[in-house]
């Protein structure tokens, strides 16, 4: 039995997906309620948002993921990234998990990956938990009616939270896994209840399909000046960098929070909401964050909250640091109705640095920007991924090494090729500690960070007075108004200055040694701005 508007050429059964029980095709937002809370999948909140724990993953679970190695994909995969998984053990997986399947409810959304038609991915995302398809309604892009009835998808997702993967006879790692078959165009995913696999997975299509076509994939948030669509920004970073909070300033208009393309026409988002982290929000700090917790609809993952009044609390990170909510994009009074930007005139690249030796703000060359942009340092903070408990300085090349299928030069050349021909100014900002490495200094006060961005983004800070960096030779502001100058030189926030010279010196060489693997495959003036 089907409930639910879908082309009827294109069901479940029609991809052979047969003997289900009841399916529910493109549910909005109400009814997917109605059928969690049915389900007991979670509680409904203030606001009437929607309140789940994700069990024993509360982050995503990268080495559980893997590509099916196919003739047709063989040469272009980054395969010392992405675990390769034969065909006939995805084979196995994918009927094993059909007759898992047989007679139980299934939930199905119809959606676009992408805002520009031209590029966009047509995705089917088959779940087994209701909320889990209120949450890619908010994270994917949501068709119209007459779309709906048109809807062919060129990829599905399958997820069962209940499935057991057996490693030896599916060729995975554990009970859990996460595998892509590009030519068979199926994503499966299996024991795991964790929401972000859905989208991040769609994400890592995109960032294999798009390059193809020139168009550059972006693990980064995007905005652009009020009334100025042209005057566009993106901002990289990894889980935890600071890509949301920075980029839903009310002083501009949010195109996105995660994940672009930079297409020739220029910037657009991937999805149609955001996934924010929740811990230690503050009503002061991102008031409209903040406000979309109590909004009818967001779904709010592994927080606690009082039993009787269901008060969120926002500190208490018992269940995981990884704490989130996802939403709609138009719950952010300032978001792009089209999620459409022009060419970035700005380039931002965050970094939580554990280590407490970067300045809040560096300029940086074109070249720079390449050896930044490769390197991907940053720290992994607790719980976006499992075990992890403490921030741990890390290399994520593009900032978003999990998603990239193909090797990080092809990404690389194409934003080198794009800074190039449309002349952004690229910036590395960090967001991470001062004052001393993680355990001793402090985090980087979020209002200076925001005060430099404002003057980085409005042309002003180009024409503040820089000094060279000793150790990584890009350019650092000696002053800018609103902003402490002691803040703005790292060392000096270090009592002991000869700490911060060694601390200085390891992490230039943890960059050469992690950077030796691209020099084969870089140019020339990139390779003049690798540290030695």
């Amino acid at each position: 039995m089907t409930t639910g508007r879908v082309n009827p050429a294109n069901r479940l059964d029609e991809q052979g997906i047969c003997g289900l029980g009841r399916v529910y095709y493109n549910l909005r937002e109400p009814a997917l309620i109605e059928e969690a809370l049915k389900r007991s999948e979670g509680t409904l909140g203030k606001g009437g948002s929607f309140l789940v724990t994700t069990g024993k993953h509360t982050g995503r679970s990268p080495k559980d993921k893997f590509v099916v190695r196919t003739p047709s994909v063989e040469e272009t995969i980054w395969w010392e990234n992405n675990k390769p998984m034969e065909p006939a053990a995805f084979d196995r997986l994918h009927a094993d998990m059909l007759a898992h399947m047989q007679g139980r409810d299934y939930f199905v959304q119809d959606l676009f990956g992408g805002a520009d038609p031209e590029h966009r991915l047509d995705v089917r995302v088959v779940t087994e938990l209701a909320w889990h398809g209120l949450f890619i309604r908010h994270l994917l892009r949501r068709p119209s009616v007459a779309e709906l009835d048109e809807f062919a998808p060129e990829f599905t997702i399958i997820n069962c939270p209940s499935f057991k993967a057996d490693p030896a006879r599916h060729g995975c790692r554990s009970e859990t896994v996460i595998a892509l078959n590009f030519d068979k165009k199926l994503i499966l995913i299996a024991n795991t209840a964790y929401a972000g696999e859905n989208k991040k997975s769609v994400f890592t299509l995109l960032n294999y399909i798009l390059p193809g076509k020139g168009v550059m994939a972006m693990h980064c948030s995007a905005n652009h000046a009020i009334g100025k669509p042209d005057d566009a920004a993106v901002f990289f970073g990894l889980s935890g960098t600071g890509k949301t909070t920075l980029s839903a300033d009310p002083t501009r208009v949010l195109i996105g929070d995660d994940e672009h393309g930079w297409s020739e026409k220029g910037t657009f988002n991937f999805e149609g909401g955001c996934y924010a982290k929740t811990i230690d929000l503050s009503p002061e700090a991102e008031p409209e964050i903040y406000a979309t917790t109590e909004k009818f609809g967001t779904v709010i993952e592994n927080m606690i909250f009082d039993p009787e009044t269901f008060d969120l609390d926002f500190e208490d990170n018992s269940i995981t640091d990884n704490m989130r909510c996802a939403y709609p994009l138009d719950y952010i009074s300032n978001a792009s109705a089209t999620s459409l930007g022009g060419h970035p005139k700005n380039v931002i690249m965050l970094t939580c640095d554990a280590y407490g030796v970067l300045p809040p703000i560096a300029r940086l060359t074109s070249a720079q920007a390449m050896y930044h942009f490769l390197s991907g340092f940053t720290s992994k903070t607790p719980g976006t991924e499992v075990g992890v408990t403490e921030p741990i300085p890390t290399f994520s090349t593009c900032f978003g090494a999990p998603f990239m299928p193909r090797r990080p030069e092809v990404y690389g050349k194409l934003l080198q090729e794009k800074i190039a021909r449309h002349g952004a100014t690229c910036w590395l900002v960090n967001t991470g500690w001062t004052g001393g490495a993680f355990g001793t200094g402090r985090r980087m006060p979020i209002k200076a960070t925001r005060a430099l961005l404002t003057a980085a983004l409005d042309g002003s800070l180009n024409a503040a007075t820089f000094r060279k960096d000793p150790s990584f030779g890009f350019d650092v502001p000696v002053a800018v108004a609103g902003v402490d100058a002691v803040l703005l030189d790292p060392r000096q926030t270090w009592a002991d200055k000869a700490a911060y010279d060694a601390q200085a010196k390891k992490l230039v060489n943890m960059f050469a040694d992690n950077f030796a693997q691209y020099v084969p495959f870089i140019d020339a003036d990139v390779k003049a701005a690798a540290i030695s």
